[in-house]
Parts: C-alpha cells; sequence; structure tokens
C-alpha cells in the first residue's frame, strides 16, 4: 500500500490529499533537510574535550609549561652552569625569583632546564615504547602461531624480571648518561602495549578490509602500517598520556636515588636530590623543583583522563 494510500472505515481504498496536512513551524524545505552536519570521529572526540573544562585547563597549563621550557632558561638571563659562590644560598627576590642553589646558580633558570630535560626524556621512552610495542604486537597478531608463542613468551620472560632490579643493573654497565637512561626506562616498558595491541589487532584481523587488503596482495608491513595502526590511534593516544608522567617521575627517582642522570646533568630528579640536602635550611631549593614536578605529571594526568572520555566511542552521541 503506498504512502498516499489508506483505507477508510467501509475497508476501500482512499488516496489522502497532501494538501491537507502541513507542518507546522517549518516549511517542507526546512522539514525535510537535515540540520546536524556528519561529523567524523575525531572531530567529535575534540568537540566533547573541548567541553570538558579540567582536559582544557591541563591542555592549556601544558602549552604553557612547553613555552616555559624553551624560553625559561633565558628569561633572567643568568648563568645557570657556572658557579658563583657570592650568590650563594639567596632566597626569592625580585633579582633571584626561586633564590638560587648552593652554589650561587640561578634557581628559576635551572628548574625549567631541568624540567626540559625530564619532558625530553619523557617524550623520547614514550615514543620508543609505543613504537617498539605496537610493531611488536602487531607481528604476533598478524602472523599468529608459533610465531604468536614464541614473541609471547619473550614478553613473559621480560615481565619476570623486576623491572628495578634490571634498571640499576643497566645503569651499572651503561653508566649514568641519557643513552642508558632511556635504555633502562624503555627496556620493559613495551611489553604492555605490545600485549594491548595483539589483542586489538586480532579483533581488526577478522574484518573484511583486512581481507581484501590480503587479496589485492598487500605486504604484511603495509597491512600494519595503513589498516591496523591508523584504527588503533585512539588506544595509542591514551597510551602515550599515561606513560609520559609515569617516565617523568620514574627518572625523577632514579635520579634522586643516584642510579639516574647525575651532576653535572640537570633534571627535575637531580634539583630535588640536591635539594634535599639543604632543605632543613633552604627549603625553597626543593620546594620549586617539586613543584613543577607535580604540575607537570597531575597536568598530562587531567588531560589524560580527559582524552579517555573523549576517545571512548561508547560515549559519542
Amino acid at each position: 500500500m503506498s504512502i498516499k494510500e489508506t483505507m477508510d472505515s467501509k475497508g476501500k481504498i482512499e488516496e489522502l490529499d497532501p494538501q491537507k496536512f502541513h507542518i507546522i513551524g517549518y516549511t517542507q524545505e526546512e522539514a525535510n533537510r537535515i540540520n546536524r552536519p556528519t561529523i567524523s570521529y575525531w572531530q567529535d572526540a575534540w568537540r566533547r574535550l573541548c567541553k570538558n573544562p579540567v582536559a582544557m585547563a591541563s591542555l592549556f597549563v601544558l602549552g604553557l609549561l612547553v613555552i616555559m621550557v624553551i624560553i625559561g632558561p633565558h628569561i633572567r638571563g643568568y648563568d645557570f652552569i657556572n658557579m658563583n659562590v657570592i650568590e650563594k644560598n639567596k632566597g626569592c627576590s625580585s633579582k633571584y625569583w626561586f633564590g638560587t642553589d648552593r652554589l650561587g646558580r640561578d634557581l628559576f633558570s635551572r628548574v625549567w632546564v631541568g624540567a626540559r630535560a625530564s619532558m625530553i626524556i619523557a617524550l623520547v621512552a614514550t615514543t620508543l615504547k609505543l613504537f617498539i610495542g605496537t610493531f611488536y604486537g602487531a607481528a604476533m597478531a598478524h602472523f599468529g602461531g608459533w610465531v604468536d608463542d614464541a614473541l609471547m613468551r619473550i614478553i613473559e620472560v621480560i615481565n619476570s624480571l623486576p623491572s628495578l632490579l634490571l634498571t640499576i643493573l643497566i645503569m651499572m654497565v651503561l653508566g649514568n648518561n641519557l643513552f642508558s637512561l632511556l635504555v633502562a626506562l624503555s627496556i620493559t616498558a613495551w611489553c604492555n602495549t605490545a600485549r594491548q595491541t595483539r589483542g586489538i589487532i586480532k579483533q581488526l584481523k577478522e574484518s573484511e578490509y583486512i581481507y581484501a587488503a590480503y587479496v589485492l596482495g598487500a605486504s604484511p608491513f603495509r597491512i600494519i602500517v595503513k589498516h591496523y595502526i591508523p584504527n588503533m590511534l585512539g588506544i595509542l593516544l591514551l597510551d602515550a598520556s599515561t606513560a609520559i608522567p609515569s617516565f617523568i617521575f620514574m627518572e625523577a627517582g632514579l635520579s634522586f636515588l643516584g642510579i639516574g642522570l647525575i651532576p653535572p646533568e640537570i633534571s627535575l630528579g637531580v634539583l630535588i636530590a640536591q635539594g634535599q640536602q639543604s632543605m632543613d635550611f633552604y627549603p625553597t631549593q626543593l620546594f620549586f623543583p617539586c613543584l613543577v614536578l607535580c604540575v607537570i605529571v597531575m597536568a598530562f594526568n587531567l588531560l589524560g583522563d580527559g582524552l579517555r572520555d573523549a576517545l571512548d566511542p561508547r560515549l559519542r552521541k
């Protein structure tokens, strides 16, 4: 039966007159037009992230921190490396905003140099973690069989070793330098990313477009790069947002214990370790590095929580 046809009380079919029906409040053209624009997954995620004031405030704070680690050491124009014992252990003043350390160096400049080093270490370690873990997990899930079993056993062996003990051994063998610290931080961190990637790709592997890529003769590397990874960007982004503050804390902890970077290298962990030695008489030397460290870690954690909610497809409307 046509839309324009209906049955009367006697069971006869009669044709309805469209002129008898009117759309209240809209014209026919306005009623037929879809007003809501079609937006992509990433546009919708950004829209929902913008509606989260805590996440946007964290993003703003991180932007300011990035600017400060770039220009902060040069704002005051003081030498943050060479000693000036005449000005040692100065308090906060208009000349020295954060005071000076026990060797007379400007603490404001040194804090931002240390924050720069800590953030660079965290970003590089996170990049290594995601790169190694993603391709390792993709290889396990893509090839399957004995390859999956062999690679999974390697992960289990690595996870069975105490990560702190392994980090200490690496730093003892390679020395207290930036390269050995990156190796120590990344040596076990990629295992969780590999397991997560393996589980996601095992689900994606059954998709029709993956079969189409097989039929068209695409290589495994092309399938991983062109099909698997783009569909995991949201998960990898969340992994990165949680890994960065974790690496910053690990670097600070190792340097504080004397296992990570050591003077004359500058990082937040090194500054906290030096400030702890004189905290009884000059607490500002410990307070400001700790404050910057806490702000960086809190901003990353709050932004990660906002990204988790924004990238969750179950919350998409």
